[in-house]
């Protein structure tokens, strides 16, 4: 008895569990939707499938009903990419899980959920997950390589309310606030009780809103590819606009890069100011800056506006607590005000709580910031803030208030004096060199043979910067290999090559793919030097062979490397009185070690383990002849290598493999 009702109870489960799990279409209820009966309805009313549900929640959402509940069904919601529509609450319930379909969303911009252009939304999903699978969209094996897969994708849309869910493993960001019609912003948007976890590229972007209100908001392991950070407010242009925008009691943990990150830098003068507070929000244990700001330095383009940090812990952590990169005192008013500091960058002694940053162009003092009653707790001895000074020699302006040090049991309260800021951070003054403007018509081959080695030029691992001078002859069969590969998690678009003609003329255009090495071959039409451009942006790309006599052009601003030790020659023209060789590291970490060598081959001066800008500089006589020198550039020895660069100031913005290799300029 007691086993026949053992199998009667298993096939009674067994039913009911078949009758959740796939649900029919309950057409009169759909017919009172339409006729406008009901207000409210269940998405399980347009049926639901466990393998695939898209059609059944896309058709619930199109069918206007005000109040549209997504019940617990037992399994998840699998869906292939939804559009929301306006005027419409969407309550999740408790358990609910919404899970994007594996092997779909192939487009680089497929998004879970998506609102573009639409206004009056309300999603509410207290204990319900909204899920994507971000382990299949890093796998080149089974998705095109991106960066938009977000999980939530907001465009210029207005009155979106997002409460209580969960989002999850999304192949970008947990949300995202942009533009989808440009001066269209996001208005009225308040999300409230929201987790973003585990996200490829951050866990929330703001590129533009107005009225934005975010609370209780927890942003954690976020790796994927850059930024990486909890959340990072980026325009993309400078008609957008960060307005009246308010974080409270948020918290941003453990991600790879900075834990609430402002980059500005696409935003100019002209630009609405801004109006951002961040109120009791806590970064924790976050690889990047706790709180990190970056403007614009260059004069008419840095954003101007307000930003405030209030009641605010930064803790833990590899970098600074506190970054502000580039930001002149006619740029934002930036206050961090009752802010709490524990013990960042313990491991790097280094590195200093709170650091500024000057960029490697930037033309304007530093500062603009106001410290009121900022404490750092601090197991190092060391300053508490520092400077890196990239572009050498420009000075810090308007830093005011008051820190108080602890340290153990001492504590002392360091009002933020001139004479204070000049002892933790004094400022060398650096000779300004101008840059030389480069006219390709007029150079000529330093030798008229090639050297043992070649003209390749495979050490000069570049970044950002991607153009060469190229000298053939008219007929002259041209080859080359390029290798361009991806940075860590860069992005996996192709590079054009175009080679311009002396005349002008387009000579060849090619599409180099990313992760290989290229063959470009092109036969010259004529005589001269042609420019190559092939801008590898985060990427890295390297000239490995050639042909022909090849030059890296440096113009207007440094040559920025990755991994480029090497000799680069560069020539000195007869009667040039001084010149200067600027090397530079990355960031707060990442050094180069570098050795200028004059033409006879001698050291002329060494630096190592260098973060921040170093100027060699050299004053020649006035009958100086031509020659070529050279700048060795090297791991560090002690500090980390990456990303580092170098300048060029008072000779042509070229350098070879070697001295034979060299365009010069003619008589």
């Amino acid at each position: 008895m007691f086993y026949l009702s053992r199998i009667h109870t298993s096939l009674l489960i067994a039913l009911l569990f078949s009758s959740v799990a796939l649900a029919e279409v309950n057409q009169a209820k759909i017919d009172q939707v339409a006729a406008g009966e009901v207000q409210e309805a269940q998405a399980s009313w347009w049926g639901f499938n466990p393998e695939d549900a898209t059609e059944s929640l896309q058709a619930a959402i199109n069918s206007g009903v005000a109040k549209l509940t997504v019940d617990d069904m037992g399994k998840p919601w699998v869906v292939r990419p939804i559009e929301l529509a306006s005027d419409q609450e969407i309550v999740f319930e408790k358990g609910v899980e919404v899970v994007a379909k594996r092997g779909e969303f192939k487009g680089r911009g497929d998004s879970l959920l998506k609102a573009y252009g639409k206004s009056n939304i309300t999603l509410i999903g207290y204990g319900a997950t909204i899920r994507m699978h971000r382990a299949d969209y890093a796998n080149p094996e089974l998705y095109e390589k991106a960066e938009w897969r977000h999980t939530l994708s907001i465009r210029s849309s207005s009155n979106v309310k997002v409460y209580g869910l969960t989002l999850a493993e999304s192949g970008g960001d947990g949300i995202y606030l942009g533009i989808t019609t440009r001066g269209v912003t996001n208005k009225d948007i308040h999300i409230k009780d929201v987790t973003c976890e585990s996200h490829y590229r951050q866990g929330i972007s703001v590129i533009s809103a107005e009225n934005l209100l975010i609370e209780d908001t927890v942003m954690r392991n976020t790796k994927g590819t850059a930024p990486q950070a909890g959340i990072d407010f980026e325009p993309n242009h400078a008609d957008e606009r960060l307005v009246n925008v308010v974080m409270r009691n948020c918290l941003s943990e453990n991600n790879t890069g900075d834990g609430y990150m402002l980059y500005l830098r696409p935003l100019k003068k002209a630009s609405e100011p801004l109006s951002v507070r961040f109120e009791n929000c806590r970064a924790v244990d976050n690889y990047g800056a706790g709180a990190r700001i970056i403007n614009n330095n260059l004069p008419e383009e840095a954003v101007t506006g307000r930003v405030v940090f209030a009641d605010c812990t930064l803790e833990g952590g590899t970098r600074p607590a506190i970054t502000v990169d580039g930001n002149p005192p006619s740029g934002l008013a930036i206050r961090y005000e009752d802010v709490t500091i524990i013990n960042p960058s313990a491991d790097e002694p280094a590195m200093t709580p709170i650091q500024f940053r000057s960029g490697r162009d930037s033309e304007q003092p530093i500062g603009g910031v106001t410290f009121e009653n900022v404490r750092i707790q601090d197991a190092l001895e060391r300053n508490p803030m520092g400077y890196l000074d990239s572009a050498g020699g420009l000075p810090l302006e308007d830093i005011r208030g008051t820190l108080i040090a602890v340290h153990g049991e001492r504590e002392e309260r360091l009002p933020l004096t001139p004479e204070l800021l000049d002892r933790w951070m004094p400022v060398e003054a650096i000779k300004q060199i101008p840059r030389l403007p480069l006219e390709l018509s007029g150079l000529q081959p330093l030798s008229a043979t090639a050297p043992e080695r070649g003209y390749g030029f495979g050490f000069a691992k570049l970044r950002r910067n991607g153009d060469f001078a190229l000298y053939a002859a008219a007929g002259d069969e041209v080859r080359l290999v390029i290798h361009y590969w991806p940075v860590g998690s860069g992005s996996g678009k192709g590079v054009p090559v175009i080679v311009t003609a002396p005349s002008g003329d387009t000579a060849h255009r090619q599409e180099i793919p990313i992760g290989s090495k290229s063959d470009v071959h092109f036969t010259a039409p004529e005589t001269g030097v042609y420019r190559m451009s092939a801008d590898p942006k985060n990427n890295r790309l390297a000239l490995t062979e050639s042909s022909h006599l090849v030059n890296v052009i440096a113009e207007g601003g440094a040559l920025r490397l990755i991994h480029g030790g090497g000799d680069y020659a560069f020539w000195v023209p007869a009667g040039t009185t001084e010149f200067a060789v600027r090397v530079t590291g990355e960031g707060s970490s990442e050094a180069i070690r570098a050795t200028l060598i004059n033409p006879d081959g001698e050291v002329v001066e060494e630096v190592d383990n260098m973060v921040a800008m170093h100027q060699f500089e050299m004053t020649l006589p006035e009958d100086s002849p031509g020659a070529a020198w050279t700048i060795r550039l090297s791991k560090p020895t002690e500090r980390p290598w990456e990303d580092h660069s170098v300048d060029l100031r008072g000779v042509p913005p070229l350098f070879a493999p070697s001295a034979e290799g060299l365009l010069v300029p003619g008589k």
